[in-house]
């Protein structure tokens, strides 16, 4: 079955409360949670503190998306803030500190992941995928949200998916960027099966319809 995780990145943060319940009602399988630090990409969005208060109003696992240099610095603090999944990009640092990332994650009792950029080759996955519960494949550049999806990317999607099927088929595969009702399908027949979606459900009039419709 496919799952959604809506981003909150496209959230309402005046009413994030009210917003994060919707998507819960709604049937939503995670919440995606990105966080930047204005170094590994331009903009600076959210922190521990506010990870800390979404913890507090959902049941629904926190799927926390790292675009940060140098991961392994929070990785326990994002776990005790409350996250459930950790994604760290593979661009971010040394292989060395990434795989110590995953580990501080999974020593935590918490699913630890990867994360490629679009112009990251498939097989950087490689080294970590014994340690990845999730494989996110950005289908944008990072750091910013609305941009066109990159159906460029599918070939690489496809190529991750082998990987995962060959060496660690409980593995997740994750897409994130320009998902929505006309691009959801491609994603899912290129080997995805948690699609991150931000202003395509918010932004919707019926937001249990939209997440319906790119459930499939």
């Amino acid at each position: 079955m496919i799952k959604i995780a809506p981003s909150i990145l496209s959230a309402d943060f005046a009413n994030l409360g009210r917003d994060i319940r919707a998507v819960e009602a709604a049937g939503a399988d995670y919440l995606h949670v990105d966080v930047m630090d204005g170094r590994f990409v331009p903009n600076i969005s959210i922190g521990l503190p506010v990870v800390e208060s979404i913890r507090k109003v959902t049941d629904l696992p926190l799927d926390v998306h790292l675009m940060i240099e140098e991961p392994v610095r929070y990785a326990e603090a994002f776990c005790a803030a409350g996250a459930d999944i950790v994604t760290a990009h593979v661009e971010a640092d040394t292989e060395e500190n990434i795989r110590r990332c995953l580990e501080i994650v999974r020593g935590r009792g918490r699913r630890a992941g990867v994360v490629l950029k679009p112009r990251t080759p498939a097989r950087a996955v490689l080294p970590f995928l014994e340690l990845c519960s999730l494989v996110l494949v950005m289908t944008v550049e990072p750091g910013f949200g609305g941009q066109k999806f990159m159906a460029d990317m599918m070939p690489k999607l496809r190529e991750v998916r082998g990987y995962i099927d060959e060496r660690n088929p409980g593995c997740e595969l994750e897409v994130d960027g320009g998902i929505g009702p006309d691009t959801c399908r491609i994603a899912a027949e290129n080997g995805a099966n948690v699609l991150v979606a931000g202003s395509a459900v918010y932004g919707a009039a019926d937001i249990p319809g939209r997440i319906r419709t790119l459930r499939g």
